[in-house]
């Protein structure tokens, strides 16, 4: 007796080393799907095992991996939560066991054709909420014991890990893929400017809500954006590219940039319920000697003159958008963009630092600005705060406005 109970104790350790072995967080997620199954189908000696996860917005199983029923994947097999096994397997979120598969009991067609006589059916749980459901079935009567279904459930939960971490890469990919097309590589050609820009994630996954924007308006007026979304990941880059696409329209109706702000501000109220935005709209006039600007929440650009001091634009700040249906009369700022002027806007993660005031950080920025081209200002500014590892996103647009160039030397041509 002692000697049967040990050797069931050293068959339950290898099942549970076989299902947590280390090594197979190595593979991919649809190997590692696959490795799980048939050590699953030889640890239970039954003759299939399948995986079906949740399509939440459908509230139906796809089958997603399977050993000995690969045509239930093939042909894409989906079952309604509540419908037949795998369904009511997910409806209860409890295991359950069919000693007998009948036409009654199982609506997938394929189950039936192949044969199958038992079947045993795990919930896939992360968090309380369901993702899928994991079954295995023998072509031979079979009792399958507590044993068996515990075994099972340590399988679905290396199943629900394994989905959760494919998700997130997902995620991540979706957000890169869509941060890159709302942040061009390269800025637009605009007459009688120049651009540079730059963008550094501070976050592990690579996204942020930070973007800036530049755009010519049919008036001739040029808009230039530089905003910030709370957050990071895919989320806060959906609602930046809802709050950029949103901008682009309001400015082609205002032609005042607290106009726009205000009725971005409207939408990011109602629509982006939770999400806090912090943006610097600006408008450089036809002639490109005149600047409008106007904040929301957001750091003040510095202006940077040839002949003058280097300055943070007197603009007011305004409260961010998103705070509230009750805010004060958004206003802006006018100011002159003299002949080699350059205006420097960012996102505060170039400029705070832990442990710092952040006007310390606003001087700092101010005094590393020269007057040069804006790729060289762009250069010399992240050079100077040290901005390769930041621990929250930069956003930095640097614009300048061309040095006049001095007309020929024209002599008169005087004869002996």
């Amino acid at each position: 007796m002692v000697r049967a109970n040990v050797l069931r104790d050293e068959q339950r350790l290898h099942r549970i080393e076989a299902v947590t072995d280390a090594t197979l967080s190595r593979l991919d997620v649809a190997d590692l799907f696959d490795e799980l199954l048939d050590r699953v189908r030889d640890l239970l000696d039954v003759d299939t095992a399948t995986i079906l996860l949740l399509d939440p917005r459908a509230q139906q199983l796809v089958a997603t991996a399977a050993r000995g029923l690969e045509e239930e994947v093939r042909q894409g097999f989906r079952v309604a939560v509540g419908r037949g096994f795998a369904g009511r397997v997910a409806l209860t979120k409890q295991p359950v066991i069919l000693s007998r598969v009948t036409a009654d009991n199982v609506v997938n067609p394929i189950l039936l054709e192949i044969g199958l006589h038992s079947l045993l059916g795990v919930p896939i749980i992360a968090h309380g909420e369901l993702v899928g459901v994991l079954h295995v079935g023998s072509l031979s009567p079979r009792k399958f014991t507590e044993d068996d279904v515990r075994l099972l459930e340590m399988v679905a939960d290396r199943v629900s890990l394994a989905n959760r971490a494919r998700a997130n890469s997902l995620d991540q990919a979706a957000a890169l893929a869509l941060q890159r097309s709302l942040i061009p590589e390269e800025l637009p050609q605009v007459p009688g400017l120049e651009l540079a820009a730059r963008y550094v994630p501070g976050h592990a996954s690579g996204v942020g809500g930070d973007w800036y924007d530049v755009f010519t308006l049919p008036s001739g007026w040029v808009g230039m954006v530089v905003g910030d979304v709370s957050g990071h990941g895919l989320q806060s880059a959906i609602v930046m590219g809802r709050v950029r696409s949103a901008l682009r329209a309001y400015a082609l109706i205002c032609d005042d940039p607290a106009e726009a702000l205000t009725l971005l501000d409207r939408k990011v109220v109602h629509f982006e319920a939770g999400s806090l935005t912090t943006a610097l709209y600006a408008m450089i006039s036809p002639d490109r000697t005149e600047l409008r600007v106007s904040l929301a929440g957001h750091p003040r650009p510095v202006l940077v003159a040839p002949d003058g001091p280097k300055i943070l634009l007197p603009a007011p700040i305004d409260p961010p958008l998103g705070t509230g249906p009750r805010q004060p009369r958004r206003r802006s700022a006018t100011a002159a963009l003299p002949p080699g002027a350059v205006l420097v806007s960012y996102t505060d993660g170039l400029v705070e630092r832990r442990g710092e005031v952040f006007d310390v950080g606003v001087a700092r920025l101010t005094a590393a600005v020269p007057v040069a081209s804006p790729s060289t200002v762009a250069d010399t500014v992240m050079a100077t705060l040290d901005a390769e590892h930041p621990a929250d996103d930069i956003a930095l647009l640097v614009v300048r406005r061309p040095p006049e160039q001095p007309g020929p030397d024209v002599r008169a041509d005087v004869g002996p």
